[in-house]
């Protein structure tokens, strides 16, 4: 099968890494579990500015490859791939954080997935002239069998693609929202989502 994986909060613990970064910034106490909404500038109570300001700082080549493993991410990961599963990460991040992202991966021991940056959530605003390595029209292009995300703004990325079978990482900012169609399953942690794979 072909499957999409997300990069943040699906391999790797992006939104716990921010929390601590908004206390450190703003001194806003707002834990992990409190992190109610996908849009953080939300979540934290964040000025345009502020937001801004955390966006670049946790975006960083050294911030990236800082951001600690999903528990059981790439063995499980790897193991799809044993399987004869053909992985694709689709991140949300900008093109100039391919580098270090690649980095990451490898260094987890995920040479063998391909990645591609997907200008999936608008965020220009906070870099100048960014750019992507996979434009919209060329994924909606792409065939998945599988999608692996933990944020309700990507599900629209889904809609060309009705037979696929979507995966949401259980995480505090998707917990309230209603899923789009009978084919998606709330999964807490790597195992569920091996589970439910193989059983497809």
């Amino acid at each position: 099968m072909k499957i999409y994986i997300d990069f943040d909060d699906c391999l790797c613990e992006t939104a716990d890494y921010f929390s601590g970064l908004v206390k450190r910034m703003f001194d806003k106490d707002i834990p992990y579990e409190n992190i109610n909404y996908f849009d953080l500038q939300k979540s934290f109570s964040l000025t345009e500015t502020e937001y801004e300001e955390l966006m670049l700082e946790g975006h960083r080549p050294e911030v990236l490859l800082s951001y600690k493993e999903t528990p059981g991410a790439s063995e499980t990961v790897n193991r799809l791939l044993n399987d004869g599963h053909d992985i694709s990460i689709i991140t949300g991040r900008p093109f100039f954080c391919f580098d270090p992202s690649r980095e990451w991966l490898d260094t987890h021991g995920l040479k063998d997935v391909k990645l591609y940056c997907l200008n999936k959530y608008g965020r220009d605003s906070f870099i100048n002239n960014s750019t992507y390595s996979l434009e919209v029209e060329d994924y909606l292009k792409m065939h998945f069998d599988v999608a692996i995300e933990d944020s309700p703004a990507a599900f629209k990325f889904f809609k060309h693609l009705p037979d696929l079978k979507v995966m949401v990482f259980d995480r505090p900012w998707n917990r309230n929202c209603e899923f789009p169609g009978k084919d998606y399953f709330r999964c807490p942690d790597w195992n569920t989502i091996y589970a439910k794979i193989a059983d497809h």
